[in-house]
């Protein structure tokens, strides 16, 4: 047991599950919906291809089919985290793609399947911080107040130079604003970074976690970059323009993040999946238990925890 004030286990840091228990007084489980929606940055609104580290599923590999209907897409999903948590409550993840990018009611028939379901306490929203139109947000306002509602955003880097190789179609001052108007509707926010893309330096991931360690969100998820055939990083891989972080670069990079990060920010996660049929590498992400695992011990053997540095920095 080690006195970091959001744990009641060894961790250094304020997880998922730690949170869920205080609020929902039971574990928690996220379902994978697929919507059946797209990306401005897909269908050539703002561009084509997607985000370079993003596949033919727009980042939702363990959503359900489009063409299946949502509540049957809850119910596999449900029953398939039941077999791991019999006791857990549920909450719908909208995962696949950009799920703010739709008419307002288009979102209001696929929302209100799950707003009109007791059995799900809550829902989350995977989008861009450019697909927020004004009736979108009073919306997702009104929802706020009636269910739990986490809206993610996907940031994956601070960095203009980067912004443009992964292709991602919108700058940093978009998600700035996004962040902005959401807070002032009382809606909580999950941030996604991601470790290892092209060309970024240890100090410029680090900058990332940085800054997003001192923003009014409730919660970040810290992805590595995985490569998936079918992208556009096979090809970056393949020329020498992309290296892959080794598990100790990560594990040393994912601690200094986590020491500027404000410790009322939920860990969303430290890592992430990636579908094994498709998945290229780095092959040590796939046992994603030891990763923690470092990171929990390297957090231990050093006596550092989440927030350490931002205290500091604050207090200086």
């Amino acid at each position: 047991m080690n006195d970091f004030k959001h744990s009641n286990t060894n961790k250094r840091y304020h997880t998922l599950d730690y949170y869920f228990k205080n609020k929902f007084l039971s574990k928690v489980a996220r379902v994978p919906i697929n919507a059946g929606l797209t990306c401005p940055n897909i269908n050539g609104v703002k561009g084509f291809g997607g985000c370079t580290f993003c596949n033919v599923k727009g980042s939702g590999d363990f959503a359900g089919s489009p063409v299946e209907d949502l509540l049957d897409q809850w119910e596999k999903g449900k029953t398939r985290l039941q077999s791991k948590w019999p006791d857990a409550k549920f909450i719908a993840y909208f995962q696949a793609f950009s799920n703010t990018y739709a008419p307002l009611d288009v979102l209001q028939e696929k929302y209100q399947v799950f707003l009109e379901l007791d059995e799900c306490i809550g829902i989350s929203i995977a989008t861009r911080p450019d697909c927020l139109e004004e009736e979108t947000l009073d919306y997702l306002e009104q929802i706020a107040k009636e269910k739990f509602l986490i809206v993610e955003l996907g940031l994956q880097t601070i960095h203009s130079k980067t912004e443009k190789i992964i292709n991602r179609g919108h700058d940093l001052e978009i998600f700035d604003w996004a962040v902005k108007v959401l807070r002032k509707r009382n809606i909580d926010v999950v941030v996604h970074i991601i470790n290892g893309l092209p060309g970024e330096t240890h100090q410029m991931m680090l900058d990332t976690a940085k800054y997003i360690g001192k923003m009014d969100i409730q919660g970040i998820k810290i992805h590595l970059l995985h490569v998936m055939d079918q992208t556009e990083l096979v090809n970056q891989l393949n020329n020498g323009f992309l290296k892959l972080l080794t598990q100790e670069q990560y594990v040393d990079l994912v601690v200094e993040q986590l020491e500027y990060i404000n410790q009322d920010i939920v860990i969303h996660r430290l890592t992430g999946d990636a579908p094994m049929d498709i998945f290229i590498g780095p092959i040590w992400s796939k046992k994603k238990t030891i990763t923690v695992n470092e990171i929990d011990k390297k957090m231990n053997i050093e006596q550092t925890y989440q927030g350490i540095k931002l205290k500091k920095e604050n207090y200086e």
